[in-house]
């Protein structure tokens, strides 16, 4: 896919839920994974013409493991070339994970604590929203996970309001499909995730369940974004009202 292609979804969902107001200077949370690279691009790009006034920065949270040279200096590259502010944040959070803490299942306090460090970087860089690349299959495998292993109806919400922070989260690509971001991605400077749980998550048993039932139900996935994206396409069990 080409730049144009990605942008056009990604506007759409900016413009269907207003994830930029004019002054808005956005975080994107740059881990150097396809969805980021995707998303920094997306937005580098639109900024130029876009309605709304808005600057990005992109932001790496460096967790401690060990990445390759090479391409942290590819990526960098990269990032320079959008003509976007590249800034890396050290911390300890693979120390604390697996060394300290020694944690069997570490995805979720690992997460918890990049979301934070990226949180705090963002304010202390005076942005007002950070930008995830969470896209549609994401969206969808997190109600999936929800609702087997939590016994609940939920997922993340295309825009999330942090009031503690007073700072907005925005997922403009929630539109893009994960092919389409793979697409995109490919030839650009990707930065090889050295984490020893990837690839052994919760989330990649959700990947390849959604996948077996791709196989006799193709269009399953979009009409599981439909039914999430459009409340009037939700039948959902109530309780019966009191009546007073």
């Amino acid at each position: 896919m080409t730049l144009q292609q990605i942008m056009s979804p990604v506007r759409r969902a900016i413009d269907d839920f207003k994830m930029i107001q004019s002054g808005d200077v956005i975080a994107v949370g740059l881990s150097g994974g396809k969805d980021s690279i995707t998303l920094l691009s997306a937005l580098a790009g639109l900024k130029r013409f876009y309605p709304e006034k808005f600057d990005v920065i992109a932001v790496r949270i460096d967790t401690g493991l060990e990445f390759d040279k090479k391409e942290e200096k590819a990526l960098e590259e990269f990032v320079n070339s959008l003509g976007v502010k590249y800034h890396v944040e050290k911390t300890q959070i693979a120390q604390i994970v697996f060394d300290e803490r020694k944690e069997t299942n570490p995805c979720s306090l690992c997460a918890n604590m990049r979301r934070g460090a990226l949180n705090s970087t963002a304010k202390e860089l005076g942005c007002n929203k950070v930008a995830l690349g969470h896209h549609a299959d994401d969206l969808i495998e997190t109600f999936f996970l929800s609702m087997l292993y939590e016994g609940r109806l939920s997922t993340f919400h295309p825009v999330t309001t942090l009031s503690r922070m007073d700072l907005t989260v925005i997922r403009p690509m929630i539109y893009m499909k994960e092919t389409e971001v793979a697409s995109f991605s490919k030839g650009k400077p990707i930065l090889h995730n050295p984490c020893p749980a990837d690839k052994h998550t919760k989330r990649e048993y959700m990947k390849d369940l959604l996948k077996y039932i791709r196989k006799d139900v193709p269009f399953a996935n979009d009409n599981v974004l439909k039914a999430l994206i459009n409340p009037e396409r939700n039948n959902l069990i109530e309780k019966p009202k009191k009546e007073e």
